[in-house]
């Protein structure tokens, strides 16, 4: 989110001491990954990867290409005290991995609270409850209109709640694609505690990747009924002539989806 990238820049602002005592242990690269990645606040892997490699040459510092996540760990230790984390995650949409800057002082919703208002909060928590409860991880714009007659808030107008749905893609909580509405990758890397904590009776984690599944395929066997994520299941039943639930080894009845890995040109 643009509006968060904003704040984690002020929060680096404010820290500038912090980072002054930190000099002699974080090099010029990390340090510039790190503002990188707070102006960008999240970068899909291959970005990561040559974002690292730009750091490393531009100060002249060994860069081995298997050791990006020990290059963040560095950072991440540095920025513990800050609670903040530079946090590894996977698109549901594509299945590409993704570094986000994540504040980790607040893990509830209520960090978006400086940049909407309660009723705008609630819409969006609502929104949330649709996204989790589907089987698809999708909302339609007209299941998120209708929830705003319900709201205990003051009630927004159907051009407000147009107009909050705008806002909450182009800040990057949520994604939307032909009036279907689905948590951003951002957003489900940022939020997974609040997630799991607020929907832990909903929500199960993908049979192959282990991340949060919300956009998925679910086994029919109803003593299974494990998750796996559509880019996951297609890499997973990749050439395998007759598919089978990895879990229960039931046959899998649904359309094995295709992927190719290409840049992704939705919002993240």
């Amino acid at each position: 989110m643009k509006k968060h990238g904003r704040r984690a820049a002020k929060e680096g602002r404010g820290a500038a001491v912090h980072f002054t005592d930190m000099s002699q242990q974080m090099g010029d690269g990390h340090r510039r990954f790190l503002q990188t990645m707070m102006a960008n606040g999240i970068v899909d892997e291959p970005e990561a990867k040559k974002l690292y490699q730009f750091c490393c040459q531009k100060h002249n510092t060994q860069c081995a290409p298997d050791r990006l996540d020990n290059f963040i760990d560095t950072i991440n230790s540095k920025l513990q005290p800050m609670f903040m984390q530079i946090r590894k995650g996977i698109s549901e949409n594509n299945g590409d991995q993704y570094y986000a800057l994540v504040n980790m002082a607040e893990t509830e919703v209520t960090r978006m609270s400086s940049d909407y208002a309660d009723n705008e909060l609630e819409l969006f928590r609502k929104t949330m409850d649709l996204i989790v409860g589907s089987e698809s991880g999708t909302a339609s714009s007209i299941d998120i209109l209708n929830s705003a007659d319900t709201m205990s808030t003051k009630k927004l107008k159907k051009s407000e709640t147009e107009h909050l749905l705008h806002r909450l893609v182009h800040d990057r909580w949520l994604s939307e694609k032909r009036g279907e509405y689905s948590l951003s990758t951002r957003c489900i890397i940022e939020m997974e505690p609040y997630i799991r904590t607020m929907y832990q009776d909903q929500v199960k984690l993908c049979q192959i990747c282990h991340n949060i599944a919300l956009q998925c395929q679910i086994c029919e066997n109803p003593s299974c009924g494990i998750k796996i994520h559509n880019p996951c299941v297609a890499k997973y039943f990749k050439g395998r002539q007759e598919p089978r639930c990895p879990a229960c080894e039931d046959f899998w009845p649904h359309e094995i989806p295709e992927f190719r890995r290409t840049r992704s040109q939705s919002r993240r």
